[in-house]
């Protein structure tokens, strides 16, 4: 165990290589190019065996890593955001098949395009494919899910993706790293059938990933990644999604929010806690980076006239990234009540 100060990118990246990953494939693209590099640069990777290749396209990535899965070796792919409309095809229909070793998939979203052609949320095509994802808050998280992410496919038998976003990609922060595992033996699953997508095949397997999605929710509820914090000022809830969280925080210097909170890091959304700030408020704020996937979900799911704010309803920009200062607008304040934000 040590204490190392990294960026997003690189804590993921030595996480990776603490979880016992037997190889790591991607495409280049900010911000997430630096995992790759990093791993390559590492002589603890070197020394492990670890394969670490730059592939013709992201689905090759997605591919070649599905592979190393199927044979029950941990594997990570890495992709920014337009990537994963490249790798999409072997990416939903991994879900399908289901992993072996574990499969994490990184994609790092670019909200307000400082290198990308457009701002989609990964996190949609994670809903779509039924499979769980994590949304870190900070470097911390960003290690920690990573080993969490590793043990959480192989469980479920799932490939997990793992949704950074800019900011956290290329910002460093304290990483307190946790003793390393050992890489995975080869391991060939009994069931080969299950990775032979016919249609008589898919129909069972697409039946089972669905027959698992109130244990992913349950899992949801019980991880420390999602939180609920209990607030006395009940004229609103909040919910915040990964980074997002400690733009809130900054707007209240001793880290002391009046308002009840849930803290979202992990998907499927924790149910339970959503509907118990409902409960308990007069309103809810949903605060996220990129699209209103949340705002969106919270309409179907609470069946009451609760008012929702965010992304959809102009009290947060419908485009581009968050800030403190366009968090402490939304909460009314004149400008953010922490640090000032260099210009």
């Amino acid at each position: 165990m040590q204490k190392l100060v990294l960026l997003g990118d690189e804590a993921i990246a030595q996480a990776a290589i603490d979880a016992g990953i037997s190889g790591i494939y991607a495409y280049p693209g900010t911000p997430s190019t630096e995992i790759t590099e990093y791993i390559q640069h590492s002589k603890e990777a070197a020394a492990k065996g670890i394969r670490a290749c730059w592939t013709a396209n992201e689905k090759t990535a997605m591919e070649t890593a599905l592979g190393m899965s199927y044979a029950g070796k941990r594997t990570m792919v890495c992709m920014k955001h337009v990537g994963l409309n490249v790798a999409a095809d072997p990416f939903i229909n991994s879900a399908i098949t289901g992993a072996n070793g574990g499969l994490l998939i990184v994609s790092a979203d670019d909200p307000s395009m400082h290198s990308s052609q457009n701002e989609q949320d990964s996190r949609f095509y994670g809903k779509f494919a039924l499979v769980p994802i994590l949304e870190p808050s900070n470097q911390q998280e960003a290690y920690d899910m990573v080993r969490y992410g590793f043990d959480l496919s192989e469980h479920f038998r799932l490939p997990v993706m793992l949704r950074i976003t800019t900011r956290l990609a290329h910002s460093r922060s304290g990483v307190e790293t946790r003793p390393q595992r050992e890489q995975n033996a080869v391991s060939l699953p009994t069931n080969l059938r299950q990775f032979v997508l016919l249609p008589a095949i898919a129909r069972k397997q697409y039946k089972n990933l669905l027959g698992q999605q109130q244990a992913l929710i349950s899992e949801s509820e019980s991880t420390g990644f999602n939180i609920f914090i209990e607030g006395t000022d009940k004229s609103k809830g909040i919910i915040t999604t990964g980074l997002a969280y400690n733009y809130l925080m900054e707007n209240f210097a001793d880290r002391k929010v009046p308002y009840a909170i849930v803290k979202i890091g992990q998907y499927p959304l924790p149910i339970n806690m959503i509907e118990k700030l409902a409960n308990e408020c007069d309103e809810i704020l949903v605060m996220e980076e990129g699209m209103p996937l949340v705002e969106e979900h919270l309409a179907g799911l609470l069946h009451r006239g609760i008012k929702v704010r965010g992304r959809l309803d102009g009290t947060l920009p419908r485009d581009g990234e968050l800030n403190p200062n366009i968090v402490a607008v939304a909460l009314g304040f004149a400008d953010t009540r922490g640090k000032e934000i260099p210009a």
